[in-house]
């Protein structure tokens, strides 16, 4: 199998702007990895072993691939505009600046614990989800409304990485289903999708916290189970929902679910290793990982390249993961 760079005709429709980057999908392949060094570089940790996972999804067609993809510093940048970028979560700003203090004063409780080395799993579960929902309670005691919402959107420091856009059409072509997991809030991630890439794409669905507004755009509840940082994977698809178009707009039941578990090829997109625990629950036969290593890299290279199959270095764009997954949809030999 050749590991050439494809040529542009296989690459979406709209990509007439497309600029390839400096460096060559055939690194991929190659047996010798030069030093990282460059600022828009990646490293592959064994590129055989990626090499022969490339082969065996190529093998079984796109019918069989599925993408997950965390959306906090992954599809979306770490650093915007020089500084850090905001999260779907954190951008959310309350009309009543009490509650913004009280959620930040959560935040500062538990987020240190989320890390913790001396805590084990179970006993990180439940504060994760103790303080998810002493959040989601401040949310709706403090008269959250969607236009909150969407200000706090149109103010958010948040962007995606460059070739997301790209990504999603080429997905969309191939009729690839793309899930993007987070343990935030849907209805947020779906007004950041509107408002920043301003359009929506037929095969991307959200696994994440759904609100429930009342006719005066208040919220009032929230639907179903309760997603936190150490639950996000594919037992949770039954939360899943395509991405609405407008602000109100009603899931339709589809079995969609049941045929993502049939798509047992998957390219998982993250940017810290516990997003690998994305693809728990899916019986998967080959999963090629891609991590997003956006600071501290000096630190944390080495984990990381124990970890993905890919490493993508300093808030890089997405132009080599479309490289990539062409050459997974691939039909040439």
């Amino acid at each position: 199998m050749s590991l050439r760079l494809l040529t542009p005709n296989f690459l979406p429709r709209n990509f007439s702007h497309y600029t390839p980057p400096r460096l060559s999908f055939s690194t991929f392949s190659s047996a010798k990895m030069e030093p990282v060094n460059s600022a828009s570089e990646f490293t592959v940790p064994d590129p055989l072993l990626l090499h022969t996972k490339i082969a065996a999804i190529r093998s079984a067609g796109p019918q069989k691939i599925q993408v997950i993809a965390d959306f906090d510093a992954t599809l979306t940048k770490f650093s915007v505009n020089g500084t850090r970028g905001q999260t779907s979560h954190g951008l959310l700003q309350q009309d009543n600046p009490e509650y913004n203090a009280k959620r930040q004063h959560l935040y500062e409780h538990y987020h240190p614990l989320e890390f913790s080395p001396t805590l084990g799993l179970e006993e990180k579960r439940k504060l994760m989800e103790e303080w998810w929902g002493k959040t989601h309670g401040l949310l709706m005691e403090g008269g959250l409304t969607y236009e909150s919402i969407k200000q706090s959107v149109a103010n958010a420091n948040i962007a995606f990485r460059e070739g997301v856009s790209e990504l999603f059409d080429f997905l969309e072509e191939q009729d690839i289903p793309v899930l993007i997991f987070s343990a935030g809030l849907a209805d947020i991630i779906e007004e950041v999708l509107r408002q920043k890439l301003k359009r929506s794409f037929k095969n991307v669905k959200i696994v994440s916290n759904r609100m429930v507004f009342n006719d005066d755009g208040q919220l009032v509840s929230f639907k179903g189970k309760l997603i936190h940082s150490l639950n996000k994977n594919e037992h949770a698809l039954d939360m899943a929902a395509p991405v609405h178009e407008h602000f109100g707009d009603i899931d339709v039941p589809t079995d969609d679910n049941e045929l993502l578990k049939k798509r047992t090829n998957v390219l998982l997109l993250g940017d810290h290793t516990g997003d690998l625990g994305m693809s728990d629950g899916l019986n998967y036969d080959t999963r090629i990982s891609v991590g997003f290593l956006n600071h501290n890299i000096e630190n944390s290279l080495s984990i990381y390249k124990e970890a993905f199959d890919v490493v993508l270095l300093n808030d890089a764009p997405m132009w080599e993961v479309i490289k990539l997954v062409s050459q997974m949809c691939s039909s040439e030999k």
